[in-house]
């Protein structure tokens, strides 16, 4: 039977996403397209491949018996045709990654510009968001994540520095004007300029010394988005509207240069750095390979980011 190769991963990227439009997101196709590649799929095999509401999609009992086998099959046709590429001279392809925002900005900088120009002839899709997704599914070849949202099934390879900290900062105008916390609790005293990332709420302060863990709520009078207004929380506390917490990273050019005055540093908290994770179960892509091994061959040095 004479099958489009693309129809097929059309209909596997919108059956993982549950959605013609998310599928659209992860691919970078069109909504339209997908939909259109999908129907002829359909045609071709003379079945329902697959449930369409106005609020969702779902395989039919042939769509999902089509979807066990199908995923597995192209992963396959994929690493076969991958095979091809470690005969040229330098890998090529696309490389797609999945990133946290705040990655996008603090790690990925320091790495980039020298794996681009080592590497020419991979093109680099970076995905910034914040949600925890499934790299399949998105159509991703590797994320970068913390620790803590890492799957279980998933290689981990350190990227960028290796202990990071959270740092809290004020203007100075804004604590002459109401002095300076001596103890994380004294927060709840004073204006503390706070973020969530979306679908979840407010993300709470905590601060740690000496074993001791402290973990507050205080009140503000503002609330952005992390993963798209930060920009806006730091210029509000350079302005003088209170409190702000953050990597370290991303604040201490405002302290350097005296805009930002550090705030509680010896309860600063360190944790752990990023790891670059990718499926254990699947052969790996020729640019990813090349990202991994340029990756361990220049590790970013702990406050270098």
């Amino acid at each position: 039977m004479d099958v489009d190769l693309g129809d097929l991963n059309a209909f596997l990227a919108v059956a993982r996403a549950k959605g013609f439009r998310e599928a659209a997101r992860a691919t970078g196709a069109s909504a339209s397209g997908l939909s259109e590649a999908v129907r002829r799929l359909e045609t071709r095999l003379g079945v329902r491949l697959l449930h369409r509401t106005t609020r969702s999609v779902a395989p039919t009992e042939a769509g999902a018996r089509l979807l066990e086998r199908l995923g597995p099959a192209l992963g396959e046709v994929e690493a076969a045709l991958d095979i091809v590429n470690r005969f040229r001279d330098r890998p090529a392809g696309t490389l797609k990654l999945n990133v946290p925002v705040i990655a996008a900005r603090l790690i990925l900088p320091t790495i980039l510009p020298g794996f681009l120009d080592a590497y020419p002839e991979i093109q680099l899709e970076i995905v910034a968001e914040d949600n925890f997704v499934d790299l399949l599914a998105s159509g991703c070849d590797a994320g970068i994540r913390y620790d803590e949202r890492l799957e279980q099934d998933m290689i981990a390879v350190p990227i960028g520095p290796r202990v990071q900290r959270f740092a809290a900062g004020a203007a100075p105008g804004y604590l002459a004007r109401r002095g300076v916390p001596a103890h994380p609790r004294d927060l709840l005293d004073h204006a503390c300029l706070r973020g969530r990332f979306a679908n979840r709420g407010l993300v709470p302060w905590e601060f740690t010394r000496q074993g001791e863990t402290v973990r507050v709520e205080p009140a503000g009078p503002l609330v952005v988005s992390l993963s798209t207004a930060f920009d806006l929380l730091i210029a509000s506390a350079i302005a003088g509207a209170g409190i702000v917490t953050s990597f370290e990273d991303l604040l201490r050019p405002h302290f350097d240069s005296g805009a930002l005055v550090p705030v509680l540093e010896d309860w600063w908290e360190r944790f752990p750095g990023p790891f670059l994770y990718y499926p254990g179960r699947r052969l790996v892509p020729a640019p990813l390979r090349a990202f991994i091994d340029y990756v361990k061959a220049h590790p970013v040095q702990d406050g270098s980011a």
